[in-house]
């Protein structure tokens, strides 16, 4: 069997490349963290329209109820590219909700879920509705890592805390499916992370050569490559077989290569990594949030692990 995109894929990972690095490039990037800190505000509406419009909601829609036609395969292949460019906002709730609430395929709703433990929800105070549930719950504002994923805690109708509104993180028809797009979020940024530090390798220069030269970045960089083109593999296969034991493993690896590859490429950048104006502190903070996103590296070794003892038995 042949594993390779087609050329149909290709040029859908390309288009939607050219559509975000038009529209969400890198000065992009920063107003958004900016507009973040100042406002609270995470979510750029006129970026979701204009995804909704460009089909990447309804990607998986059948095309008699208005979308695309498309697969898993295709879904992942563009999920990379929005990890790639750290595009904010509950992506894969809203695509997960394309053709269940109205305007998540066409970008004109903002849908989040329930897909952290305990009782936090990532942009609630600006979403439209949260995935399985009747009613929009309140929630109070907690700090959070990443300037971008503004986190919320849950308050319950009568007083308290906790995901008290419907099926919550865990409905079987989601977690798999959202564990996997939020691995090909993970695969893009960490290929991304990769590009920037051998970018940097071979423009700082260190005793009249670039540090790229040197036989330990070299390496740092050639395991950065190799930890995010294994996670990629493990995504695309996932996505072709549509097995939940091979999504929860390329979670892991997912989750892995892109929080230990800003990891690497924040010592290939040195003390230059650590500044507020470099973006690689920004890949290591959305790594953190998503491997705790829908399916943790906990619980994807538990279903490894009752898929392994039952075929055992």
């Amino acid at each position: 069997m042949d594993f390779q995109p087609t050329q149909d894929q290709r040029d859908l990972r390309a288009g939607v490349r050219a559509l975000l690095e038009g529209r969400y490039g890198r000065e992009a990037l920063r107003a958004s963290v900016d507009a973040a800190a100042d406002a609270g505000a995470a979510v750029d509406r006129g970026l979701w329209r204009e995804l909704g419009g460009a089909g990447f909601f309804a990607l998986r829609l059948p095309e008699s109820e208005g979308g695309v036609g498309l697969g898993l395969p295709e879904a992942v292949l563009v999920f990379e590219e929005a990890g790639r460019a750290l595009v904010p906002g509950p992506l894969v709730a809203t695509h997960l909700a394309a053709g269940v609430v109205p305007g998540a395929a066409a970008g004109t709703a903002v849908v989040t879920a329930f897909d952290l433990a305990g009782d936090l929800v990532a942009y609630l105070g600006e979403a439209d509705a949260v995935l399985g549930c009747d009613a929009l719950p309140g929630g109070v504002p907690v700090r959070a890592a990443d300037p971008l994923t503004p986190l919320y805690r849950v308050v319950r109708p009568g007083g308290g805390a906790g995901p008290a509104y419907g099926p919550a993180r865990n409905a079987a028809a989601y977690v798999s499916q959202g564990a996997l797009l939020t691995a090909a979020l993970q695969v893009g940024s960490a290929l991304r992370t990769v590009e920037l530090a051998v970018r940097y390798a071979g423009e700082r220069e260190q005793f009249g050569q670039p540090i790229g030269a040197f036989q330990a970045v070299k390496h740092l960089c050639a395991q950065m490559l190799v930890r995010a083109e294994v996670a990629r593999t493990a995504v695309y296969a996932a996505a072709v077989t549509g097995d939940p034991g091979e999504s929860a493993g390329a979670k892991l690896l997912a989750d892995e290569a892109a929080v230990r590859n800003a990891r690497d490429c924040l010592q290939v950048h040195g003390g230059m990594g650590f500044t507020w104006e470099a973006d690689v502190h920004l890949h290591l903070k959305r790594a953190w949030v998503r491997a705790e996103q829908w399916r943790t590296a906990a619980e994807g070794e538990e279903l490894l692990a009752a898929e392994l003892l039952e075929s055992a038995g």
